[in-house]
């Protein structure tokens, strides 16, 4: 999950807030940077608002995420995919659709020593074979650098486990991160393809007021101020490699917890946002590193398809209050020249119309303010956002990329981006991969699985925690009709109880969750699937079973 949660009686304040941040915004508003600026040459750096290269100029990233390193395949999804998606072919498409840089999410797993990666096709990308995790980083790193394109190292999560609200754990210390970072830091010193370190992805609340147990930006608890964390961890890694840049996310509530009706704390309406995407405090309270000019604040951001309760979705002058929003939680801090902003991940399934609406404001909310991002993601098997590949990891989402397609500015050595998606290419057999799955990724099978003329099914919980999980089902109509309105069902055991659903009106009778069509999506096409994602309480295992789609059991 990648938002928070709020009280409904705090809606009403948040009108008022963002008009306030808006107006204060206008007397302190600098023009924008430039539309147009490449990767550049050398390590870059910071100058107020702007990343600038070792000459002065300055760059702007307009990048992607590709992810995998961070699950159990520790390695790049969609290696498994056919040709022409070998793991460079897939890196040339990239660069020549306009994406100057490439964010990795990796987990600690990843690096430990003996670490095997996964979900290879030995067929296409014989070269991977064998090598470890670190080895095929190596080489995406090289090839990527021929391409003129530049890399950044994220932190996805202490383990593949999954996602955690501080950035250690009872097992993963802070210490053991940073001796992580510092080992990358200095494999990868010399070699400015690798321009830096988003340092730990979605710090986020935990508990609610005043009991809070997650990340806090400026609660000055040792234990739990993400932003304390940001320097300790940052400084360290400049002193392995300072040549680069640290890119720090937000964190979801100030506080550390989510607003609670019942704590009588006067709550502040826009204290929380989206995991790692709030940065509304950043200002008074900076991050401080020990080298000048490589602090980038990097915060995330989505739309409906990821959680449709986000009170400014809701706002009757939407999309045209989102500006404010976005200048509240962290637009304000490149608008008032303190550092600059890359949004680190951004992305929808753009299922909801409504979410058209969001990426196209937002877009241009990045290009009139000259902001840098990497989108999420290139992988189509996001199960919350899809990708801007399809699923032959080649093929794109022509509607996602005609939106970002303007403020992209292609690597160097790729000075024309296309604009038209290539015919989906044949593909082979590939190797069926060891996936544990995350909150940010589904996983993508080896093969479609065998139809029974009605449905397929595809089920995977994507997190789990003491007393609860989260989950997605996946329901590919494999019928010869358009089945209008659509509803899934599936099965529970005893103890499970619903708490949560999107992208459908989801509701529980007895044992059985159904999941109905949403207005805005009625039809479900042959060959097309829809993915329903919850949260429960109770045990994930056994998960969900007996899925059917309109009384028909899919397999």
């Amino acid at each position: 999950m990648r938002f928070k949660s709020r009280p409904a009686a705090l809606v009403a304040a948040v009108s008022a807030a963002l008009a306030a941040a808006a107006t204060a915004l206008v007397a302190v508003t600098l023009s924008a940077g430039p539309a147009s600026a490449d990767t550049g040459t050398g390590y870059l750096r910071t100058s107020g608002r702007n990343i600038v290269d070792s000459a002065g100029k300055v760059v702007r990233l307009t990048g992607i995420n590709w992810f995998g390193m961070e699950t159990d395949n520790k390695t790049f999804h969609g290696l498994w995919a056919g040709a022409p998606a070998t793991w460079k072919g897939q890196l040339d498409r990239m660069a020549s659709l306009g994406f100057n840089t490439l964010r990795v999410p990796y987990s600690g797993d990843a690096l430990k020593p003996g670490a095997a990666a996964t979900g290879i096709n030995d067929f296409t990308n014989p070269d991977l074979v064998g090598l470890s995790p670190l080895q095929i980083l190596d080489k995406v790193v090289a090839y990527a650098g021929t391409k003129g394109m530049r890399v950044i190292l994220d932190r996805h999560r202490p383990t593949a486990a999954g996602q955690t609200p501080l950035w250690y754990t009872a097992t993963v210390s802070e210490a053991s991160m940073i001796a992580d970072w510092q080992m990358l830091a200095a494999r990868y010193a010399g070699n400015p393809t690798v321009i830096g370190a988003d340092l730990f992805n979605e710090p986020h609340a935990e508990g609610t007021d005043p009991n809070a147990t997650g990340a806090c930006w400026g609660c000055d608890v040792q234990a739990r101020d993400w932003r304390l964390a940001a320097e300790r961890i940052g400084n360290a890694v400049l002193q392995t490699n300072p040549n680069w840049l640290i890119f720090v996310e937000g964190v979801s509530c100030l506080s550390g917890g989510v607003a609670n009706v019942w704590d009588n704390i006067p709550d502040d309406p826009m204290a929380c946002d989206w995991w790692g995407g709030n940065l509304s405090a950043a200002i008074d309270k900076p991050v401080r590193l020990n080298v000048a000019n490589r602090l980038v604040y990097s915060p995330h951001e989505y739309g409906i398809s990821v959680y449709d309760r986000q009170s400014w979705f809701n706002d009757p002058n939407f999309p045209n209050n989102l500006p404010a929003v976005w200048d509240s939680f962290w637009g304000k801090i490149a608008k008032q020249n303190v550092a600059p902003i890359m949004i680190g991940e951004f992305g929808s399934t753009l299922a909801n119309p409504l979410d058209v609406q969001w990426l196209t404001k937002l877009m241009a909310y990045i290009g009139d303010n000259g902001l840098s991002f990497t989108y999420w993601s290139w992988n189509p098997n996001s199960g919350d956002t899809g990708g801007i590949a399809l699923d032959d990891w080649y093929s794109i989402n022509q509607t996602k990329y005609n939106i970002l397609q303007p403020y992209l500015n292609p690597p160097t050595t790729n000075p024309s981006p296309t604009s038209s998606a290539s015919p989906s290419p044949s593909r082979s057999a590939s190797p069926s991969p060891s996936v544990s799955p995350s909150r940010s990724a589904s996983p993508s099978p080896s093969a479609s699985p065998s139809g029974n003329g009605g449905c397929t099914k595809l089920v995977t919980i994507t997190n789990a925690w003491q007393g609860g999980y989260q989950a997605e089902v996946k329901v590919t109509n494999t019928s010869t009709s358009t089945i209008s309105p659509w509803t899934v069902t599936w099965t529970v055991p005893s103890g499970v109880t619903l708490t949560n659903g999107w992208n459908a009106t989801v509701t529980q009778s007895g044992t059985t969750i159904t999941a109905a069509a949403p207005s805005w999506a009625q039809s479900l096409a042959p060959g097309n699937f829809v993915t329903i994602g919850f949260t429960a309480t109770g045990p994930s295992s056994p998960g969900p079973s007996n899925v059917k789609l309109n009384g028909v059991t899919c397999l």
